[in-house]
């Protein structure tokens, strides 16, 4: 069974730092402006990307990720579409970027998003330092994969007239699209820090930068030629998001805590529960009559003083885990343990309900997808549960004396030391879950 989605295109290229995130965010602006009901996606486990594609159109993001989503979900989630007159989706890494080991439906590369839905690519070639020699990266990724169809390319940071005419005159020989062209400026670049881009909600002045970006589009790219690329595709019948792991969820959530899956809230709300917002940042408690506390990932080292200094927020959170489940997912598992070491090496004391302590002072890199196989309760998953989710820090265990939460491997099923941990009622993981097994 197939169903008939509104027509989409990705927005790609050969790797990261292209450029794309701001041509993804000018492009919904303008569409939208125009009046279109623009439908963005994000392929790819990237959780920070979908709030600003939400601030250019004002719809949400869904991730599409055909490594940690079977087609069930993936259909459900492709489904958000419904009501809208196009989808654009983002590209994440480079277009044929994946993992080694298949997933639940592939390798986890945006070209397999954009086969999946019937997407072509517009695939976005950062050109300095070079001019018809790009032509040749273009017809590269072009000819790579025939089931992977590249409509087009969009020239960006263009040093001068002369630069763009003989980059366009190699596009020509390679019988590749032109459909922009874009300058250099260095104003064109997002704010970046250890994570990638700052949060949406960080930036000084979000709605004036898309706008401008949007404005810088119109002058440089074809916005009529992309719109007629876009193509509609079918996909299996999805099934149901995520259902909520408890009736009246207390969801921390401002800047030190933001990082949610937008699938895995929809699944919830769509089911019925009831999220009920804290700020544990305002020194904010969770609400005491909530089923369950959960505290996603986000940057507490950046705010690790201020959260030890909130009282009633620890002492709201200890009081609910003495009766009720409390779970926490990377910074969030973090505040929940017992200390956290910030980027100076000062400790900050956090709520103790784990023995965990980490430190912002070794940085290490942890990245990559995660599988894992529940040795405890997870809320929403009982022992034995099959996960998938991704995980990305910088953090350092310094002490973890607590019973590991799961066994945890990456996405060539090589052992990780991040199993999570659990005691009493209280959980947490350093992977973002993103999808269960057979969902």
């Amino acid at each position: 069974m197939t169903e008939s989605f509104p027509p989409g295109l990705m927005i790609s290229a050969p790797a990261s730092g292209t450029g794309k995130t701001t041509v993804m965010l000018g492009l919904l602006r303008a569409l939208a402006e125009d009046g279109l009901k623009v439908q963005p996606f994000k392929s790819g486990p990237d959780y920070i990307d979908p709030a600003f594609h939400r601030a250019a159109c004002g719809r949400a993001s869904y991730n599409l990720d055909r490594w940690a989503m079977g087609p069930d979900l993936f259909g459900a989630i492709a489904s958000q579409a419904e009501g809208a007159d196009i989808c654009v989706a983002e590209g994440s890494m480079g277009l044929f970027d994946g993992v080694a080991s298949r997933g639940l439906s592939g390798f986890g590369s945006s070209a397999e998003t954009a086969q999946a839905m019937g997407w072509p690519v517009v695939l976005v070639i950062d050109v300095s330092g070079q001019a018809q020699s790009a032509a040749a990266t273009a017809l590269g990724f072009a000819r790579y994969d025939p089931d992977c169809h590249v409509a087009g390319v969009i020239l960006n940071r263009v040093a001068s007239p002369r630069h763009e005419r003989l980059t366009r005159l190699g596009m020509e020989r390679a019988g590749m699209p032109v459909l922009g062209a874009l300058p250099r400026r260095g104003d064109l670049v997002l704010p970046e820090r250890h994570l990638g881009l700052i949060q949406a909600v960080e930036h000084p002045d979000l709605d004036a930068a898309i706008a401008g970006y949007a404005e810088f589009l119109r002058a440089h790219v074809d916005l009529r030629a992309l719109r007629d690329l876009a193509r509609a595709g079918a996909i299996p019948a999805g099934g149901l998001l995520p259902t909520p792991p408890a009736q009246r969820i207390a969801l921390a959530q401002d800047a030190a805590f933001s990082f949610t899956y937008p699938h895995v809230l929809e699944g919830w709300h769509r089911a019925g529960a009831e999220i009920l917002p804290f700020s544990p940042f305002a020194d904010q408690a969770p609400d005491p009559s909530a089923d369950l506390v959960w505290l996603p990932g986000g940057y507490p080292e950046l705010h690790a003083g201020k959260i030890a200094a909130a009282g009633q927020f620890l002492d709201g959170l200890r009081a609910h885990a003495r009766s009720k489940p409390v779970h926490g997912e990377c910074g969030g598992y973090m505040v929940l343990g017992a200390a956290l070491m910030d980027k100076q090496g000062l400790r900050h004391e956090m709520a103790g309900l784990l023995g965990l302590v980490t430190s912002y002072a070794q940085r290490k890199l942890h990245l990559g997808y995660r599988q894992a196989r529940l040795l405890s309760p997870l809320p929403g998953h009982a022992p034995g549960a099959r996960l998938r989710g991704h995980e990305f820090h910088y953090s350092t265990i310094l002490e973890q004396p607590d019973a590991p939460l799961a066994e945890v491997c990456d996405a060539d099923g090589a052992p990780v030391p991040e199993t999570g941990s659990h005691r009493g009622h209280v959980s947490g993981t350093f992977f973002h879950l993103i999808a269960a097994e057979g969902v």
